[in-house]
């Protein structure tokens, strides 16, 4: 994807596909204002003012950046492609933050300083060149540089221009969509190029951003480490560093530098309002470079590891409910036949607690641990199974593109009973059309109800209550029942939805 008019990858979170902005910029559009930033200041070097000239003399103003970026600028280079594809009429109009200029403006005296073409308001249907820009960097002497996939996917031409000017043509050597990572290889020889940090960094770090925003080319902006572990709906493994210094379309696959010179990040999307930073940008982390940029120049293509179980966090409401502890580790919801884990002896309802010994945090800790382990390894695997602590032991398969099956059509039945307690209007699913032997249809959700505020949905079928299948309503009540007795403040259920199976932990209500 190499246009920023395109909708982005959001899909779990609360921020708009419009806000949310992949960095590559699209060379035959408009640009949005640029804002200039001040460099950062050492913090050691900061000092209480005084009158005293001597003072003065013996503390000199702060270095700043300078030596740090005339050490790996020239590594940072700027990437243009081209894709043919077939447009409509406003392919090129339809982004907000993208606008058109009247011929002769300020804004259109401007963007032809740097080359840009003029845009049609209307560009003509069929088959369309379209130009695009990003940012990249060299990893290696002999010309193999990264950058992101979006930058390059569907590109029939790959242009690379180096900081001192010079222009060359490069081959896409692989790509990981996964990821939004590519691996591009220039020929030639004596190139200079940087490399990955070993550390990763800490919220408050600093950070130095170089790229190529609007095709402008070796752009500088500085700023800090704003958060870690964000998950920006953009794909199974994201755990992107949040950083604030200003990066805009178009860097796109530049490097984001720690104080050492050495790439914590590579710069891949923003959230932004206008299509302009507002110093809320996001980088793929140093770490999960290294690991896909190493099988992509080893072979091409990046291969995962697979477990086979769909798996949610661990809520307090499902802690609770499981008597844990802690809100740590992933709930499997279920496991896949014929699956590795299927043949581990997985089931519904066990806590991934560690891989090989490293506890795991989240559902999204675990995908990202598996699928960094090679196909055909043994690992071991902490589970928590119905109270009871046990190690398994796993040998990890290989992950394909295959989907999962979706459930049966929602449709509502007859000779329902109602849970008051969770607001449940409840069914046997033999009794309802389309819905199979097994599990109890929810027909109804009372609003505002406990159910409700915890997502479940008419046409939901919850499997089993506490660990135990249930087949009809009474069998729900009488489990609930039981629950309540404990004095248990949440149940645990397994309800199978059209978005697949998942775990949800309900409050106790009062029968």
């Amino acid at each position: 994807m190499h246009e920023e008019n395109h909708p982005t990858f959001v899909k779990r979170t609360g921020l708009t596909a419009r806000r949310l902005a992949l960095l590559a910029s699209v060379a035959a559009i408009g640009i949005t204002v640029l804002a200039a930033g001040p460099g950062g200041w050492h913090p050691a070097n900061l000092s209480v003012s005084t009158t005293s000239a001597q003072a003065a003399e013996t503390n000199p103003p702060a270095p700043g950046f300078a030596d740090i970026v005339a050490k790996v600028k020239p590594a940072v280079i700027g990437i243009h492609v081209k894709i043919e594809k077939t447009a409509s009429a406003n392919d090129l109009n339809d982004n907000e933050a993208m606008p058109q200029f009247e011929p002769g403006s300020p804004m259109d005296k401007f963007l032809r300083q740097f080359g840009f073409p003029d845009v049609p308001n209307s560009a003509p249907r069929g088959r369309q060149t379209i130009s695009g820009e990003g940012s990249g960097f060299f990893i290696s002497a002999d010309g193999y540089a990264v950058t992101n996939y979006h930058v390059v996917d569907h590109a029939t031409t790959v242009g690379v221009t180096t900081d001192d000017g010079k222009t060359y043509t490069a081959k896409v050597v692989g790509t990981d969509q996964k990821t939004d990572l590519a691996l591009i290889k220039v020929e030639g020889s004596n190139f200079p190029y940087v490399q990955f940090a070993e550390h990763e960094p800490r919220v408050g770090d600093w950070v130095i951003a170089v790229g190529n925003p609007f095709g402008l080319g070796g752009t500088v902006t500085a700023g800090i480490v704003s958060a870690r572990g964000r998950d920006i709906g953009a794909g199974p493994y994201d755990d992107y560093i949040q950083i604030d210094a200003p990066i805009n379309k178009g860097n796109s696959g530049g490097p984001a530098f720690d104080i050492e010179g050495k790439v914590i990040g590579i710069n891949t999307a923003i959230y932004s309002p206008s299509g302009g930073s507002v110093g809320i940008g996001f980088d793929i982390p140093a770490e999960t470079g290294k690991l896909v940029i190493a099988q992509l120049r080893e072979k091409g293509s990046v291969t995962r590891g697979w477990l086979g179980v769909q798996v949610q966090s661990i809520t307090p409401d499902i802690a609770n409910s499981l008597s844990m502890k802690t809100a740590e580790g992933a709930i499997v919801d279920e496991p896949q036949a014929g699956s590795p884990a299927a043949k581990a002896g997985i089931e519904a309802g066990d806590v991934i607690a560690a891989i090989n010994g490293t506890p795991v945090k989240d559902a999204r800790d675990v995908a990202r641990k598996i699928a960094a382990i090679a196909p055909g390894t043994a690992v071991k695997l902490a589970i928590l199974h119905k109270g009871a602590e046990k190690t398994l032991s796993v040998n990890i398969g290989q992950l394909t593109n295959e989907q999962q099956a979706k459930a049966g059509s929602e449709q509502e039945g007859s000779g329902t009973a109602r849970e008051s307690g969770l607001g449940l209007t409840l069914a046997p699913a033999s009794d309802v059309p389309g819905y199979g032997a097994k599990g109890v249809v929810i027909t109804a959700v009372g609003p505002d109800s406990a159910a409700a505020n915890s997502g479940l949905q008419a046409g939901d079928v919850i499997l089993d209550v506490a660990g135990q299948a249930v087949s009809n309503p009474v069998e729900v009540r009488n489990e609930l029942g039981a629950l309540r007795k404990e004095g248990k403040k949440a149940v645990l259920m397994r309800v199978k939805s059209h978005n697949g199976t998942r775990f949800v932990a309900l409050p106790m209500g009062r029968a």
